[in-house]
């Protein structure tokens, strides 16, 4: 009979196993995304259940299936959570996500693992292979708007995926946070902290926005016309900076306009926006369509991430992680009782 052993990954092992390699985490979303384009992937809508309300929730949790099949193939989800009371504590994360990794022939589990830095890390990864694909190639501003966890991870995927760009301007309504998050980059790259939004999009050729805004709040005429938008969340482009886009490229459309409150959602069922209008990343992937057709495109893209992407970076660092010996291994029974 086969052990039900499961391997706990602490964060610290997560990170051990190379969590924090950008170039890694690229390299891995891409190859989800063409595997998604090439249909090896299911992956059913998120389930978001928000508390006290999927309106104005204060917490809420999200259950994010997949099914990754080619040569690794493996099924499993995240949880992703949130807690706006966090926040307001110290030493308390805003998120606290976790994945757990099954094989899909057997369905036992294989791996429990955090998943909080896996979030923040593929949450860039998706937007590098967004700049890879949709920047110009001699961009040299880049305003990333949002200097939290999704901050910093977003200034390692940009210089990865950019490596044209000349100054990152790192944006938040707290200067200190843009500050304290510019001097952790100090040396390395011209990261430069601003606290005015507006003025960080002057001029700036790459736009990318990681911020807890349930509101759109950067209009068109802040921007250059042939910049390219990267919307991280689900809202802060206003609609009509979305609708005036010669290319819209999303991760997933059928995720955005079901998801209560989504701009996406609310232009769609306004009829302000369809299908017909929408790209998506997998096409950049599998080399179906051209993100850029020229330098004075405007470009707009969007993702709201994807289970898929947390289970393939999971993986790769659980099979790091088993060929370094790390983790803690769980037994789910002795003897499994009913069978």
């Amino acid at each position: 009979m086969k052990k039900s052993e499961i391997l706990f990954l602490k964060q610290e092992e997560v990170i051990q196993a190379g969590l924090l390699d950008m170039h890694q985490a690229i390299e891995v979303a891409e190859f989800t995304f063409r595997l998604l384009g090439e249909g090896q992937i299911r992956q059913p809508n998120k389930i978001f259940l928000g508390v006290p309300n999927d309106e104005n929730w204060e917490s809420y949790g999200m259950s994010m299936p997949a099914y990754i099949g080619g040569e690794h193939p493996v099924i499993g989800f995240k949880w992703a959570a949130e807690s706006v009371y966090n926040s307001t504590q110290p030493g308390m994360p805003y998120g606290l996500d976790m994945v757990l990794l099954s094989d899909p022939k057997t369905m036992y589990p294989k791996a429990i693992m955090d998943g909080t830095i896996i979030t923040a890390m593929r949450t860039s990864a998706a937007a590098g292979v967004c700049a890879k694909y949709a920047a110009r190639k001699n961009s040299k501003v880049a305003a990333l708007i949002g200097a939290g966890v999704i901050g910093r991870t977003m200034i390692m995927a940009m210089r990865e995926a950019v490596p044209s760009l000349e100054e990152i301007r790192i944006v938040d309504l707290d200067m200190a946070k843009a500050e304290a998050m510019a001097a952790e980059f100090a040396g390395i790259d011209n990261v430069v902290p601003y606290c005015d939004t507006k003025a960080a999009c002057d001029g700036a050729d790459l736009i990318v926005t990681e911020t807890t805004s349930r509101k759109e709040f950067i209009p068109k005429d802040w921007l250059k016309s042939n910049a390219t938008l990267i919307q991280m969340e689900a809202h802060s482009f206003e609609k009509d900076v979305i609708l005036s886009a010669d290319r819209i490229i999303l991760d997933s459309w059928e995720q955005m306009t079901h998801l209560p409150g989504h701009v996406f959602q609310q232009m769609h069922d306004a009829g302000m926006i369809d299908s017909d209008r929408v790209h998506h990343i997998h096409e950049l992937a599998t080399g179906q369509l051209a993100a850029r057709e020229n330098d004075d495109e405007f470009i707009f893209c969007g993702t709201y991430g994807m289970g898929c992407l947390d289970l393939t970076i999971a993986d790769k660092l659980y099979r790091n992680a088993v060929e370094m010996g790390l983790g803690t291994k769980l037994v789910q029974w002795d003897n499994p009782l009913w069978v």
